[in-house]
């Protein structure tokens, strides 16, 4: 009960820390859980969390590491493969061997052999600390791609270091040639085991959906618990368990952009899921070490073998050594200065330090006390919490770029709102399905209008597009112009019915020659154009189905809106595809109109409810982008802010006139 109410108590404090920060964005959320933490301390029964390394490598590490590996764009990380491989790999090692003997200078209570290890396990960053700055933090996209590259590599490289110098303590032994095979064997062993037990738990999820077992719940379980699976049999095998689950979760990102055609159902509601987990597993990182910190501090700071002042001086030099080896180690890679200095300041220590700070033994093999334990878990904390405090005060003050042009911001708005857009576009392309195909294309077409909208940067852009648009479709109505005149000399209609189709095109082209009724057409799309098709200027013009030759008449306009889409389709260029998609959407809403039966009060109201989850469902993908660029960095905190209250502007509206249907439903 004790252990449930804890885990509830630290998931209520996650919330908190997220409101804190909306308040007061100058801080950090991963400073103030970890002060939550600190103060949870104080309150009965809270005060110690055992903390299994082991175990908090699998429930923690795995996971995070898993989504940065399916998450990162694998193209950038690619491009800079070099310069990760000189930090994940080189400048780990470099600090291992230079920050090792100078922290045993500094502290020769400390033997070297346990120094080689406090500098390993110092020497792995956090880039989920860093991401989860403040927002005022504008990291450039080529430094941030490689602190998330660098994150993914050099928590193996560390570990490793950090395990042989242990060993090497304890036992007093080490052989070098030794610990160079067994990094080998145990990085490439878990790239290995980690990629193909990452393509048989891909294979295992489409076989399940050949047989026919498309229960998004069972999917989402196996792709949850693919990362702690792969980690426990990785290290089962004795390779590295954060290098498989890596590995596992590029497999993932490389299945998840081939099949974008899959289940959008499954791929909302999986990303749904993980954001929650992630975002309670990263909350919980920083109040455990809050939890851990009073009691390291207090052994140190009550027992007079250590002069307090002296143990501070410690944390502060080694944070300066190991910042000074990073930007250096930069400098020399690219001699770029400014990127030096971000790179070295955003090497913010984290959740791997503390674990393994933790595991380290407590006795060596004579069963004698390990060296300076307590000293080594104080500034191992101390580091966490300055290189956290460091960038978090200094990274927004080096960032903080000149007056941003309002144009250029401007764009930079419409641009993420375009891509907003298109992510709830996306998702109803990929939700249409026989049974709601009619709801699917009104709505392709609604998307593609606003998508249309959004892309004018001006109003000569905007009267550029209209006039763009009007070409096109003056072009459709020729095409189907062309069919009744090919149908009338065919003698599949008579002569009169071919007047009646040409003058309702007719109409059409006079109200696109009148350009206040072209914006007018724009906005309403095809709805609008539907009724013109049926003559709604003149009751006696206007063709219904009850009309004797309705079934001639519709076979005509079902024929011309074939000519006209293919004829606009010949008319697409890189430039023009948005008008393009967007006058064939209306044909398609057209077409669709024309070839259902009316429909009884009970299927209308199904048909309703059909558009409304599938709506639903493109608002969740558009928070979902919302999201993922804001956490990507790309759109600053007030411009997501924005955009969401936009989306739920859209999403009430939405609710809004459902209550309205019903209520009239009730009347009636």
């Amino acid at each position: 009960m004790e252990l449930l109410l804890m885990v509830i108590v630290l998931l209520i404090l996650i919330g908190i820390s997220n409101v804190i920060n909306h308040f007061i964005p100058a801080v950090p959320v991963p400073l103030i859980q970890i002060a939550l933490g600190v103060a949870v301390t104080y309150i009965p029964g809270m005060h110690h969390v055992p903390l299994n390394p082991e175990l908090f490598l699998l429930l923690f590490i795995a996971p995070l590491l898993f989504n940065d590996g399916k998450m990162t764009p694998r193209d950038e990380l690619w491009q800079l493969r070099s310069f990760i491989l000189l930090l994940a790999l080189g400048l780990v090692f470099a600090t291992v061997l230079i920050a090792g003997p100078f922290i045993h200078w500094l502290i020769p209570a400390i033997p070297l052999s346990a120094a080689f290890a406090l500098a390993a396990i110092l020497s792995p960053t956090d880039a989920v600390a860093v991401g989860s700055l403040s927002g005022r933090v504008k990291l450039p996209g080529r430094i941030m791609r490689l602190l998330e590259g660098e994150a993914l590599m050099n928590d193996a490289s560390g570990l490793v270091a950090f395990n042989f110098a242990i060993a090497a303590t304890v036992t007093g032994h080490f052989s070098l040639p030794r610990a160079i095979g067994s990094f080998i064997v145990i990085a490439v062993g878990g790239i290995v085991v980690g990629a193909l037990l990452g393509f048989l738990a891909i294979w295992l999820r489409m076989l399940l959906r050949r047989l026919g077992m498309e229960d998004v719940t069972l999917h989402v379980l196996i792709i949850i618990l693919t990362p702690f699976l792969i980690y426990w049999i990785a290290e089962e095998f004795h390779v590295s368990g954060i290098l498989a689950v890596v590995a596992a979760g590029v497999t993932h990102a490389i299945e998840r952009d081939r099949m974008r055609t899959g289940s959008a159902r499954l791929r909302i509601v999986s990303d749904s899921t993980w954001s929650v987990i992630l975002f309670s597993l990263n909350g919980l990182v920083f109040l455990l070490l809050g939890l851990e910190i009073p009691g390291v501090i207090r052994t140190v700071w009550q027992d007079k073998a250590y002069n307090n002042g002296q143990s501070i001086a410690y944390i502060v030099l080694i944070t300066l050594v190991l910042m000074v080896l990073r930007f250096v180690w930069v400098w020399a890679s690219n001699r770029q200065f400014r990127s030096a200095v971000l790179t070295a300041l955003s090497g913010v220590r984290g959740a791997l330090t503390l674990s393994a700070a933790f595991s380290i033994p407590l006795t060596l093999a004579d069963n004698s006390p390990f060296p300076e334990r307590d000293l080594i878990l104080f500034i191992c904390s101390g580091v966490i919490l300055l290189t956290l405090i460091s960038a978090s005060v200094i990274l927004p003050i080096l960032t903080r770029g000149p007056q941003v042009d309002p144009a250029l911001a401007e764009d930079a708005e419409r641009q993420a709102r375009i891509r907003v857009i298109e992510a709830g576009l996306r998702t109803v392309k990929e939700e249409k399905n026989d049974e709601n195909r009619q709801q699917a294309i009104e709505l392709i077409a609604a998307y593609s209008r606003r998508l249309q909208m959004c892309r004018f940067r001006d109003r000569a852009e905007m009267n550029r597009l209209w006039k763009e648009a009007v070409e096109i479709r003056l072009e459709a109505l020729e095409a189907e112009k062309e069919t009744a005149d090919q149908w009338l000399q065919e003698e599949r209609i008579s002569p009169k019915l071919a007047d009646r189709f040409k003058a309702t095109i007719s109409q059409i082209e006079l109200l696109l020659s009148t350009r206040f009724k072209v914006k007018k057409l724009m906005i309403v799309g095809w709805s609008a154009i539907t009724r013109l098709f049926q003559g709604s200027k003149h009751k006696k013009a206007r063709m219904t189905p009850d009309h004797p030759k309705w079934n001639a008449y519709k076979a005509l306009k079902l024929e011309a809106i074939r000519a006209a889409i293919e004829r606009v389709k010949a008319l697409e260029t890189a430039g023009n595809r948005d008008t393009i998609a967007m006058i064939i959407a209306d044909y398609r809403g057209l077409e669709l109109h024309l070839t259902q039966e009316p429909a009884h009060e009970e299927r209308a109201e199904e048909m309703d409810a059909v558009r409304r989850e599938l709506e639903l469902k493109a608002i969740q993908s558009e928070r979902n982008e919302i999201q993922r660029l804001f956490e990507a960095g790309e759109i600053s905190r007030a411009l997501a802010n924005n955009l969401r209250l936009d989306v739920n502007y859209h999403e009430a509206h939405l609710f809004e006139s459902q209550t309205v249907h019903e209520e009239e439903g009730e009347h009636a």
